[in-house]
């Protein structure tokens, strides 16, 4: 692990980095609390140190029984409830190399968001919503006019961007797709001045294991949760 060495204010609370910052205007934010709007993502976070303000904030703002997935490091209070978790890794490319631009890859809109759906139905990369595609640039490959590999845009903060919705097609798999559509959004990441990062689940070793070879390094383990606002 690198341990702090990389903007580790930022990349240690990275949803509370996006919401306070380049992403602030896709969704709600009360004292130090933030979530997003729910058609965009299902991430929420508290400051860092807010301590017990800042989940009465975050309780305020979801409401009884209100949740949101949250990573990195916090300590759910007393009463809330935690209703799904995994043990995750932040992957950032540290030396710059994820970047390369990518011929046959066209950009996604918003008439694409069904087709990007349906894709992500059928793959399961993580939470995609009807409005994620407004975090960030989404690039995608078709095939016979098919959509059948996408990566895009997710978590976007000072001096970083996520790059995230990485999935293929299970019918167009083994052919590098993703690879290549990683490589691309990371160009897109770094013209703009930022350093790209990543995340995925610890179990998921095939994909660890391709964003290294791509020159991801590992950065850190992280968990996400779910975790419900208690109930009056």
């Amino acid at each position: 692990m690198s341990g702090d060495r990389i903007g580790s204010d930022l990349l240690d609370n990275v949803a509370w980095a996006a919401l306070s910052g380049p992403l602030a205007d896709l969704g709600r934010r009360t004292g130090q609390a933030a979530v997003f709007d729910p058609d965009v993502s299902p991430f929420g976070a508290v400051a860092p140190d807010a301590g017990a303000q800042g989940w009465n904030d975050f309780a305020e703002l979801l409401g009884p029984g209100g949740a949101a997935l949250l990573t990195g490091d916090f300590a759910v209070p007393e009463g809330w409830t935690v209703r799904f978790g995994l043990d995750g890794v932040q992957l950032i490319d540290v030396a710059g190399v994820v970047d390369e631009e990518e011929p046959e890859a066209v950009l996604l809109g918003a008439a694409d968001v069904p087709e990007m759906l349906d894709l992500v139905a059928r793959t399961k990369p993580g939470p995609f919503g009807p409005r994620t595609i407004e975090m960030g640039t989404y690039l995608g490959i078709r095939r016979e006019g098919v959509l059948v590999a996408m990566a895009g845009e997710r978590l976007r903060l000072p001096g970083y961007t996520e790059i995230s919705a990485v999935c293929t097609d299970p019918a167009a798999r083994g052919r590098g797709l993703a690879g290549r559509l990683v490589r691309a959004v990371g160009a897109v990441v770094h013209a703009r001045g930022d350093t790209p990062f990543l995340h995925a689940a610890v179990t998921n070793t095939d994909a660890i294991r391709l964003y290294q070879a791509l020159g991801f390094e590992l950065r850190r383990q992280t968990p996400f949760a779910v975790v419900e606002v208690p109930q009056p």
